[in-house]
């Protein structure tokens, strides 16, 4: 077996300069046979690797191998291996004796359901999967061709961050991915999949693509590891505590999916590929609809309270509304008072933004805000049209909100709904209060259609709330103030949330049965299907930060 760190063109026979001897024979070149024979060999090296020692160290650490990875990831057989014999040339610190093909990255492209996906996976074995000079190389040839494509770019990471001997190169190296990743943003899907630790500067290239996954207990992203935060702080931390999947797919909102192995990862990649086009200058790929579009939705007449004070889990409506009930949720672990998912309805893809009753009363944060700008973002840049479902209670108070910046952050949202030109209904299932009503996704701020149920409160804010500012004096004078409260209270619900209000005044295009509000999707998307918008010339927003 060839080792593939020693692996090389073999040298050819020469002949004697001289051709003297009794012995002497003329020079003969290989035939093509054994050329071709010479070359299966070689490439059989480069597939086995540094051999079965380095693949049982991977094996043992929880991990596959990068062939392993890309053989799961992409259909059987489709696979297209790109420089798989390239080498690095760096010299100094024993590099010039250790030469592995694939320098560490194998790229290349295949299909995903028979759809071209590009894909660059880091070798663990070889160099620990760190960055050099040629792995850069190789990792920018294949960014730039899926961005000519116009195909998406997933990535397979697992490495140790810049190859420390080859100095600043490696960093210029990661400078070019992060220039294509910027490139590449809003152009072509790309989606980052966490498979090991990924350090330092590292960190920064997953976080400029669209969608991370990670997996518990092996995949760790951070930008200084536990070592230099203990010299720094004095703080004992484990990589996991610090950068683990859990850590940020329920508390930074770094990772948007988390899963226990790495099986189960990449076939949810695939999934979410299902749902995103090939760039943005096509629509997400439709898929028949088995579900009628016109079917009745009953069951939601019981799943969702008239009361607006108590809490059912919107997800449940969300299974109602979309074929089949199936619906990929993004961010599920973070942020909960908003859910982000992608679905389809009539078998077109469609992204679904809702509050979520059940944590927090489903009231904007500062994450939700974060989480929901980016999600419509994302959809709006990948032409899928958005579909918001309301029961607001409005923005969390409080100081911690306000210092930290719940304006700032909350204008995030506002921005990234008015920036969207893709297809947009709102629909309000109950309460939709203040500024709250305004930013997820209001007609004035653009939406399309806007659709209410017959319980839905649209109003400044709650009724006794607004009954305490409005009426105060007329309360605190009354002969029993909390009787006359009670009255107020129920006159202002009467003249200014009755169900009716915002319809009679244009703010809401029809109150509609629930039970018609899959019906009712299914038509308003397909006549939105193909909505044009223009924008004013501009070289980009300013949007908060």
């Amino acid at each position: 077996m060839t080792v593939a760190h020693e692996a090389g063109p073999r040298p050819s026979p020469v002949a004697d300069p001289a051709g003297a001897g009794p012995d002497a024979r003329p020079h003969r070149a290989p035939t093509m046979l054994e050329r071709t024979v010479e070359l299966q060999e070689l490439k059989d090296g480069v597939l086995d690797g540094p051999g079965e020692r380095a693949t049982a160290q991977q094996h043992a650490r929880g991990k596959l191998t990068a062939r392993e990875r890309i053989d799961l990831l992409l259909d059987p057989g489709s696979f297209v291996e790109v420089e798989g014999l390239r080498r690095h040339r760096a010299t100094g610190f024993g590099l010039e004796s250790r030469r592995p093909h694939t320098d560490g990255v194998i790229t290349g492209w295949g299909t995903v359901d028979g759809r071209t996906v590009f894909v660059y996976a880091h070798d663990f074995r070889i160099f620990g999967g760190a960055l050099g000079e040629a792995h850069a190389a190789k990792i920018h040839k294949i960014m730039d061709m899926a961005e000519s494509a116009g195909a998406p770019l997933v990535s397979l990471n697992d490495g140790a961050g810049a190859r420390i001997q080859e100095g600043v190169t490696a960093l210029a190296g990661y400078g070019g991915i992060f220039t294509r990743n910027v490139r590449a943003s809003g152009v072509i899907p790309q989606i980052s999949v966490m498979l090991g630790p990924c350090a330092g500067g590292a960190a920064y290239s997953p976080a400029l693509t669209d969608f991370v996954f990670m997996v518990n207990g092996t995949s760790q992203m951070f930008v200084t590891g536990p070592d230099v935060v203990q010299a720094v702080t004095g703080e004992h931390i484990s990589h996991d505590d610090l950068g683990g999947a859990a850590v940020h797919s329920r508390d930074s909102g770094v990772a948007a999916f988390a899963h226990d192995d790495e099986e189960s990862c990449l076939e949810e990649v695939r999934y979410l590929l299902s749902f995103l086009p090939a760039n943005n200058q096509e629509t997400p790929p439709a898929a028949p609809a088995a579900d009628p579009a016109g079917r009745r939705t009953d069951r939601l007449l019981d799943l969702v309270p008239a009361d607006p004070a108590r809490p059912y889990d919107m997800r449940t409506v969300i299974e109602e509304v979309v074929d089949g009930g199936e619906y990929l949720e993004v961010h599920a672990h973070w942020a909960g008072n908003l859910v982000c998912a992608l679905a389809r309805i009539d078998g077109q893809v469609v992204g679904i933004v809702a509050n979520q009753p059940m944590v927090t009363a489903g009231v904007l944060d500062i994450d939700a805000s974060e989480k929901g700008a980016r999600f419509v973002a994302t959809c709006d840049a990948f032409n899928i049209p958005l579909v918001t479902l309301v029961d607001v209670p409005g923005f969390l108070p409080g100081a911690d909100q306000e210092h930290r910046g719940i304006i700032r952050h909350g204008a995030k949202l506002l921005y990234a709904y008015c920036s969207a030109t893709v297809p947009r209904i709102q629909v309000i299932l109950r309460k939709a209060y203040g500024g709250a009503y305004i930013v997820m996704d209001s007609r004035s701020i653009g939406a399309d259609l806007s659709f209410a149920w017959p319980s839905n409160e649209i109003a400044v804010m709650g009724a006794e709330g607004a009954a305490n500012v409005v009426f105060r004096r007329e309360i605190a004078a009354a002969a029993d103030p909390e009787v006359r409260r009670a009255e107020l209270v129920r006159e202002y619900r009467e003249q200014l949330m009755h169900p009716y209000y915002a319809a009679e005044r244009g703010l809401v295009d029809d109150v509609i049965d629930p039970a018609g509000t899959r019906a009712v999707l299914a038509r308003s998307l397909a006549a939105l299907r193909r909505k044009q918008s223009s924008s004013p010339y501009r070289k980009h927003g300013n949007p908060p930060m």
